[in-house]
C-alpha cells in the first residue's frame, strides 16, 4: 500500500496525463478504494489543485486549470533540471519563450537553497551556448500541437515545402518528436490517407483545433523516434545507397545523426549498415567519416569514388 503523501503525488501525475478519468478506472490504477480516492481528491483541492468531478454513466474526474498556478514541490534534482532547461531554453529552438522562460529562472533561483545557488552558479559559468542559425518554431504553435496530440483534436494548418510551395492540412496529431536540430509533427494526414512527418517550423500561422478523432494505430509499432528518423532520411532521388561501414554500430551512431541516415548492426555486429540517399556530397562525407568503408549499392556511387579518388590524387601531385 502507498502512504497518503505518496499515493496524492501519484494521483495527481495521472490526473495530468489524461483529460479525463473514470473514477472506478482512478482507483484501480491506485490500488485504493473508491471512497479513499474521494478523500484523496478532496484533499488536492484544499492545497490548490482544481480538480473537477462529474457525475453519470460518463463521470469521473478531470483536472482543469484553476485561477493560479498551485505550488510545486521539487526536489534537488529537479529543481536543478528545471534551472538547466529554462536556461537552455532562452537561447534555444523555441521562439517567444525567452523573456518567460527568464523571468521563471530569477524566481526559481531566488527560491533555492544556497547549495543548489552554487551548484547553479557553476552551470552557469561553464555552459556557453553558441548563437542557433537554425529553424526556430513558434512556442505557440508547439503548445497547441501537443495539446491536440494529447487530447486527440484534429488539426488544420498552411504548410509550406522546401520549395516554398503551401498547402492546406487536416490532420490528425500523433506525437511531437524532437531530433535535436528540428521539430517534427507525426499525424495522419486526412487528405493523403497515410501517416506523414511535418516540420513544425514550416507550419505557416496558428494551427486551427476541431473535433475529436479516433485512436489509430502508431507507425513503426509506436517508436515516433524511429518513424521520423526513417521518413527524415528517405530520399529525395531514386538512388538509395547501402555501404558497409567498418566500425561497430554504437560508434558510428555517436557520428552520423538519424536525420542523415538510417543505421543497423550488421555482420556481427563488428560492422553496421548505412541507408540514406544518394546525393552529389555523399562521397566526400563517406571520405570525412575516416573509416574503411564498402559500398554495396548502387554501382552510380562506386564510380563517383573512383572519379573523386582520381581527382585526389593528381590534386596531391
Amino acid at each position: 500500500m502507498l502512504t497518503s503523501s505518496t499515493r496524492l503525488l501519484r494521483l495527481l501525475s495521472l490526473l495530468q496525463t489524461r483529460s479525463h478519468w473514470a473514477g472506478q478506472d482512478l482507483a484501480k490504477r491506485l490500488e485504493v478504494h473508491p471512497r479513499t480516492l474521494r478523500r484523496d481528491i478532496d484533499r488536492l483541492r484544499q492545497l490548490g489543485y482544481p480538480v473537477e468531478a462529474s457525475s453519470g454513466v460518463a463521470g469521473g474526474y478531470a483536472f482543469r486549470a484553476g485561477q493560479a498556478l498551485p505550488p510545486l514541490l521539487l526536489d534537488d534534482g529537479e529543481a536543478l533540471a528545471v534551472s538547466i532547461a529554462l536556461r537552455t531554453a532562452t537561447a534555444g529552438a523555441v521562439g517567444g519563450i525567452e523573456e518567460p522562460a527568464l523571468r521563471a529562472l530569477v524566481k526559481l533561483e531566488q527560491a533555492m537553497p544556497a547549495r543548489l545557488r552554487q551548484q547553479v552558479d557553476a552551470l552557469r559559468s561553464t555552459i556557453l551556448p553558441l548563437d542557433r542559425t537554425g529553424p526556430v518554431v513558434e512556442a505557440s504553435v508547439l503548445a497547441a500541437l501537443a495539446s491536440a496530440c494529447r487530447d486527440q483534436l484534429r488539426a488544420e494548418f498552411a504548410y509550406e515545402d522546401g520549395q516554398g510551395r503551401s498547402t492546406q492540412r487536416t490532420v490528425e496529431p500523433q506525437g511531437v518528436v524532437h531530433t535535436g536540430q528540428r521539430w517534427y509533427l507525426v499525424a495522419w494526414d486526412r487528405g493523403r490517407g497515410d501517416w506523414r512527418t511535418f516540420r513544425i517550423d514550416r507550419i505557416v500561422g496558428e494551427p486551427r483545433l476541431g473535433a475529436h478523432f479516433a485512436p489509430r494505430a502508431s507507425p513503426d509499432g509506436g517508436d515516433l523516434k524511429a518513424y521520423v528518423s526513417r521518413s527524415i532520411s528517405a530520399p529525395q532521388h531514386a538512388e538509395r545507397a547501402r555501404v558497409a561501414l567498418n566500425a561497430p554500430h554504437a560508434q558510428m551512431a555517436r557520428r552520423i545523426p538519424p536525420s542523415a541516415a538510417v543505421l543497423q548492426p550488421w555482420d556481427g555486429g563488428q560492422r553496421c549498415l548505412m541507408e540514406c540517399g544518394v546525393g552529389d556530397a555523399l562521397v566526400y562525407w563517406l571520405m570525412a567519416l575516416d573509416v574503411e568503408f564498402e559500398v554495396l549499392a548502387p554501382d552510380a556511387l562506386r564510380e563517383r569514388l573512383r572519379v573523386a579518388g582520381e581527382r585526389a590524387l593528381r590534386c596531391a601531385g
